[in-house]
């Protein structure tokens, strides 16, 4: 349940719709530490989201369905459930995926009053993300205020982005004032460089291309398992197409919709981050098992969509590192949908890139032919494990 002082640390990841979560003994210092549990509250925004946590063998031990009171509601019922499993053992820590930490936050941080309101004043750039990564913490201080909790940012992995990957072409006092390429999905990148680091797996050489897809989706190019490029930016809503977002688009078109159809700042803000992407594209949803099983047009021509514009993402990524040697798949897409991993690698062909039909449809570490040059492979992200990782060692600071 928990390490030999009866201690443990809590990794929470609160989503735009969705929490994960996993429970760490305080004391395992590795850089990926083992949870002794997991699990996730889905389906916020139903009227009965559902609640599951699985142990360490992944033995089911809750499988419910709650009723849906808001974020408090679920927060003080999460952290009831999890001291209740601890029993006499204490939780000592809390870890926060917060996605935008702006220029001023790369290392992770403990949370005090003073932080948290320079975290949610970085609101307007990450409108949907930055309100529920806030929520739960600010209901934590408030019901346990001597709760130590700390803020672990997805856009670390990426600060330390040169031009001209993080400028952009605008003049430059907007730089100046902090308007550049900022990245995100931080956390999830940051635990496959420590997977591929761990062992030397990984040539300090090797140019890596990571796809992590899920509902938000990016592309990250490494070399020495560090991030030189990638393709989110300013806010979440750059880069390849995503759910319900576009990822890159003309510029001109916000300002036609502007001028020409009356749109407001509001309006544009619901439409990019909550009507675009393959709901948009599809009509009928942004999750893509469902755009998977439906025999609509509409549906395929989503998912055609979102895998030629991630592939042509990750070819402007090989502009930055000169070639690929190592393309690695992540994410709740990226490691199941196997007919999106054969569609993005269709279009690289040309690069080398090619995937085993039997090993890719069957979710192999290695999806590419035996003896290729490129290594094409899925792997399991944690940003729970990075998360906890951090918060252990501020503890231990």
């Amino acid at each position: 349940m928990t390490d030999a002082g009866g201690s443990a640390v809590l990794a929470l990841n609160a989503g735009s719709s969705s929490v994960k979560f996993a429970l760490f003994g305080s004391s395992d210092r590795a850089t990926l530490p083992v949870a002794t549990l997991r699990g996730s509250l889905t389906g916020e925004d139903t009227g009965t989201p559902h609640f599951r946590v699985s142990d360490a063998t992944g033995a089911v031990l809750v499988d419910e369905r709650w009723r849906n009171d808001g974020t408090a509601a679920w927060t003080e019922r999460l952290i009831g459930w999890i001291e209740e499993h601890l029993g006499d053992a204490a939780l000592i820590g809390v870890g926060h995926r917060v996605v935008h930490g702006g220029r001023d936050f790369v290392d992770p941080v403990r949370i005090d009053d003073e932080v948290l309101l320079r975290l949610d004043a970085l609101t307007p750039l990450a409108p949907l993300h930055q309100p529920a990564s806030l929520a739960p913490i600010r209901q934590l201080r408030q019901s346990r205020p001597d709760l130590p909790q700390f803020a672990c940012f997805d856009t670390a992995f990426h600060h330390g982005l040169l031009p001209p990957v993080s400028r952009y072409p605008l003049p430059r006092a907007l730089e100046e004032d902090g308007i550049r390429r900022y990245g995100f999905h931080g956390l999830s990148y940051e635990a496959i460089a420590a997977k591929l680091r761990r062992g030397g797996r990984c040539a300090p050489d090797e140019r890596v291309i990571v796809a992590h897809l899920g509902s938000g989706a990016s592309l990250c190019a490494m070399r020495n398992l560090a991030s030189v490029d990638t393709t989110m930016g300013f806010t979440a809503l750059d880069g390849v197409m995503m759910g319900t977002r576009p990822g890159t688009l003309d510029p001109g078109i916000l300002l036609y919709l502007m001028q020409a159809k009356g749109y407001d700042a509001s309006r544009i803000e619901h439409l990019l981050y909550h009507e675009s992407g393959l709901l948009g594209v599809s009509g009928i949803s942004s999750d893509v098992e469902t755009l998977l099983a439906s025999d609509a047009p509409e549906a395929r021509e989503a998912l055609d969509l979102f895998a030629f514009l991630i592939a042509r993402q990750a070819a402007a990524l090989m502009v930055t590192l000169g070639g690929v040697d190592r393309f690695v798949f992540t994410g709740g897409v990226g490691e199941h949908a196997w007919q999106i991993r054969r569609s993005v690698i269709g279009w690289l062909g040309w690069t080398g890139c090619a995937t085993d039909e039997e090993a890719n449809r069957s979710n192999k570490p290695v999806i590419s032919p035996e003896g290729g040059g490129i290594s094409v492979e899925t792997m399991e992200t944690d940003e729970e494990a990075i998360i906890a990782g951090h918060a252990i060692a501020c503890l231990n600071a």
